[in-house]
């Protein structure tokens, strides 16, 4: 099913035409897709068809409240990485007991917030940590449930950026040393060893980085199964999506490629089913951009066309702070008109007016020839889109739309330039 699709030469959010949207709430905005969030879900539930699994959606992915709410009553616990999104979470209806609590560098208070609120589970990422968060434990009475995470040193083959399970990254516990976590665990009095985690990266194409890591930690699992009665096995999120050309290329969404050998959730579970299984355990899940990053674009105006001797640039509204991926990543979204448009294409450069040359969506693309008023779709920012965006510049953060068939809802308003600078101050002993 095509969930953004052009209808009679005019691209669609399901029922409801992009350009009247544009209209009432002005640019640039995302617009997500409840069908298509749906969709996300449902396939990777049915992928791990099989599994004894559960599913904790990657809240930094997309944070918006709508976004999780509707996974909330799918079912999606959420995997959040700081007590601001532990909030959210709460706020948007997902139960304490379904969070799982992630990340490097939690304070002694956040520990003790996330105990407070009956968090369902702490992965914890060092030795430290595991000291810290007996030590508030005891000061709350409680006997708090923790996995351990271990660093598998596996080489994701993604970006730099988002690899996570290598030796010289931050994340987890080395393999090597994960024995010697797990017993002084064991012995704090006010821990309870639960499981055993893992992450190794994010935007995954291929399943081996998954097996190798996977056949890494199984013996260890093994292990502490016996020696300390574990439950679950995290083997983390980080399955990619396809972000390379669909529409422009004549298929009718980019949710469906055909001739691609794309990693799904049914070849990961295929082939990390065998390797699971014989263990006995629960195993646990946290997908994000898989199930949420096709349900979401980036719609934006061209302001003006510059033609220089050497350059066609587009300039549109929509700037890096909107969506940092591409000046960050050097990431691909592709980028098409709400207009379907005729005619060979131009080879342009679609920047913003943010001050910096890194301020940029694409550069020597061939695109359609568009012109001044005439509004672009970035496709498939549905993660890691708004919730990267900042300030920069003093610009607003951008609204955020969400259709549902016919009916389209505005799920955050576009930020009064004001209230950027509500919490500053101007300092007494300033004339």
């Amino acid at each position: 099913m095509s969930f953004f699709a052009y209808k009679d030469g005019a691209m669609h959010a399901e029922g409801v035409a992009l350009a009247a949207i544009a209209a009432q709430v002005g640019t640039p905005f995302y617009c997500y897709s409840a069908a298509a969030l749906r969709a996300g879900w449902k396939e990777f539930a049915d992928g791990i068809k099989g599994m004894n699994a559960s599913v904790a959606y990657a809240m930094k992915a997309n944070s918006s409240q709508a976004v999780i709410r509707l996974f909330g009553e799918l079912g999606a616990g959420a995997d959040i990485v700081s007590v601001g999104e532990m909030k959210r979470a709460l706020a948007a209806g997902i139960p304490a007991r379904r969070i799982i609590y992630s990340g490097v560098g939690k304070k002694a208070s956040e520990l003790m917030a996330a105990l407070e609120a009956g968090v369902g589970q702490i992965n914890v990422e060092s030795s430290a940590e595991l000291e810290t968060l007996n030590a508030v434990a005891g000061q709350l009475g409680l006997k708090a449930d923790i996995t351990i995470r271990v660093n598998p040193d596996v080489d994701a083959k993604t970006h730099a950026k988002i690899t996570t399970g290598r030796k010289e990254n931050k994340f987890g516990i080395d393999i090597d040393l994960a024995r010697e976590a797990f017993a002084l665990a064991g012995r704090l009095p006010n821990l309870n060893v639960v499981g055993v985690a893992m992450h190794i990266g994010s935007q995954l194409t291929d399943v081996k980085p998954f097996e190798l890591a996977v056949k890494k930690v199984v013996p260890l699992a093994e292990e502490l199964k016996a020696k300390h009665d574990i439950e679950f096995f995290s083997v983390g999120g980080g399955v990619g999506i396809v972000y390379e050309p669909a529409l422009a290329s004549g298929a009718a969404t980019w949710w469906e490629k055909e001739g691609k050998n794309i990693l799904t959730p049914q070849k990961y579970a295929a082939a990390l089913l065998p390797l699971l299984k014989p263990l006995g355990l629960k195993i646990l899940m946290e997908p994000g951009r898989y199930i949420s990053g096709n349900s979401g674009i980036l719609v934006t105006r061209v302001e003006y066309v510059k033609r220089t001797g050497k350059k066609n640039f587009v300039i549109v509204d929509g700037a890096m702070n909107d969506l940092i991926r591409p000046a960050f990543y050097d990431a691909y979204h592709e980028i098409v008109p709400l207009t379907k448009k005729g005619g060979a294409p131009v080879s342009s450069d679609v920047v913003g007016p943010v001050c910096e040359s890194g301020d940029y969506f694409c550069k020597d693309r061939p695109l359609p020839k568009v012109g001044e008023g005439d509004h672009l779709a970035l496709l498939s920012a549905g993660a890691y889109g708004f919730v990267m965006a900042s300030n920069y510049n003093t610009r607003s953060l951008a609204a955020e739309v969400l259709v549902s068939g016919k009916k389209a809802a505005v799920v955050r308003t576009r930020q009064p330039i004001p209230e950027i600078w509500a919490g500053e101050s101007v300092a007494s002993w300033l004339k």
